[in-house]
C-alpha cells in the first residue's frame, strides 16, 4: 500500500474539504516530519548510529510500510485531527493574541504601528488666504497636490483593514488586529455591531456570498492551525534532534513554516474581513426582512433600526414601543422586524 493514500482521510470520519485543509493536512505534516527523523535516526535521548542521520533508511521505511501499518497510520492522525478539532477556536484567540495582561509591551508595539498609519492617512495641514488677503498673492493652486491625496488614501484603506478604529480594541498581533478591524467596521457605516449581527446574518447569505465568506474563513483557520502546529513541530524536532550535532538545524524547518503560515493567516484575514464588509452590503436587508420588517426609507431609519436590534442582540435592551412589524413575512422566515 502506497504512503501517499495516507493523505486520504477515511471517508466516514469527517474527510469534508475544511476537515481535510484545517485539521488533517497540518497534523499529517507534523507526524510525517517527526517519524521521518525517527526512521532517520533521531531519538533525542541518545546519538544516532554512525553518529548522522540516515534519510535513505528513513525514506526506505516509509516505502516498506504495509496496509495495516498505514491504516493504522491514517486512523492515529485522523483521531489526533478529530481531538484538536475543538480547540481550533482557542488556537485563533492565541495567535490573535489572548494572552496575560503581563504582556502589554506587545500591544504597546501595535498601537505604535497602528500611529504609524494614522500619520500615513493625514493630509497635511494647509491654511489658503482668502482673495483679497495681504500677502495671498495669485489665486491659489490646489492645497494638496494628488499624489499625496491618493498616497493617504491608499494607507487610509489600509488603516481601517488591518487595525479596529478605537484604540482599546486594539491588540497585541497583527492577526488580532485584521479581524478585530473587520468586527469593529463591518456594518458599522448601517449601524450594526457585526459581534452580534453576524451570527444572524449569515445564514441568509446567497450561495455565491456564503462560498466566499467560507473559502477565506477555511484559509484563516487552515493557516492558522498550520502556524501553532508547526510550531509544536518544531519544539519537538529540537528535543528529538538534541544529540544529532548540526542536524538540530533541521528544527528550524517547521519554525519557518510556522512563520510562512502565519503571515498567510494574517493576509488571509484581511481578505476574509473584506468578505464580511461585502456581506453587509449585499445582504443586510435579508436580515430585516427575515425578522418581519420591511427596508427602511432613508439611511438614518435603517441606522436606528439596525442600532435598536443590536441593543437588544448585546444587552438584551427592548425594542422601542413605537417599533412596528410588517404583515408581511418572506416565505421562509419568522420572527418580527419594526421600524422606529
Amino acid at each position: 500500500m502506497k504512503l501517499g493514500s495516507s493523505m486520504q482521510p477515511p471517508a466516514g470520519l469527517g474527510a469534508g474539504r475544511r476537515f481535510f485543509l484545517v485539521g488533517y493536512l497540518p497534523t499529517y505534516a507534523a507526524v510525517f516530519f517527526l517519524a521521518l527523523l525517527f526512521w532517520a535516526g533521531a531519538r533525542g535521548w541518545h546519538s544516532p548510529v554512525g553518529g548522522r542521520l540516515s534519510f535513505s533508511r528513513a525514506w526506505a521505511t516509509a516505502a516498506a510500510l504495509g496496509v495495516g501499518e498505514t491504516v493504522l497510520l491514517v486512523l492515529g492522525v485522523t483521531l489526533l485531527a478529530v481531538l484538536l478539532a475543538p480547540l481550533q477556536t482557542s488556537l485563533v484567540r492565541l495567535l490573535e493574541g489572548a494572552w496575560p495582561a503581563q504582556a502589554h509591551w506587545v500591544r504597546a508595539r501595535q498601537l505604535r504601528r497602528k500611529r504609524s498609519w494614522e500619520r500615513r492617512a493625514a493630509l497635511p495641514a494647509v491654511v489658503v488666504l482668502p482673495p483679497g488677503t495681504p500677502g495671498s498673492g495669485p489665486p491659489p493652486t490646489p492645497a494638496v497636490p494628488p499624489d499625496v491625496v491618493q498616497r493617504a488614501g491608499v494607507a487610509g484603506t489600509e488603516l481601517r483593514r488591518r487595525y479596529p478604529l478605537r484604540d482599546h480594541l486594539v491588540r497585541p498581533t497583527a492577526l488580532g488586529n485584521a479581524l478585530a478591524a473587520a468586527e469593529d467596521t463591518a456594518g458599522r457605516a448601517f449601524g450594526y455591531d457585526a459581534v452580534v449581527a453576524w451570527p444572524r446574518l449569515y445564514p441568509l447569505l446567497g450561495e455565491q456570498t456564503r462560498t466566499v465568506v467560507d473559502d477565506r474563513r477555511d484559509t484563516v483557520d487552515a493557516a492558522a492551525r498550520t502556524a501553532v502546529t508547526t510550531a509544536v513541530t518544531a519544539v519537538a524536532a529540537g528535543v528529538v534532534l538534541m544529540r544529532t550535532g548540526w542536524w538540530l538545524a533541521l528544527a528550524l524547518v517547521p519554525l519557518l513554516v510556522s512563520w510562512v503560515a502565519y503571515r498567510g493567516a494574517v493576509q488571509a484575514a484581511l481578505a476574509y474581513g473584506e468578505s464580511v464588509h461585502v456581506a453587509f452590503d449585499l445582504h443586510r436587508f435579508a436580515l430585516l426582512e427575515a425578522l418581519g420588517g420591511r427596508r427602511p426609507d432613508a439611511p438614518e431609519d435603517e441606522r436606528k433600526t439596525a442600532e435598536a436590534w443590536c441593543d437588544l442582540w448585546r444587552q438584551g435592551v427592548p425594542l422601542p414601543a413605537a417599533f412596528r412589524y410588517t404583515a408581511h413575512q418572506d416565505q421562509g422566515t419568522t420572527g418580527g422586524q419594526g421600524q422606529p
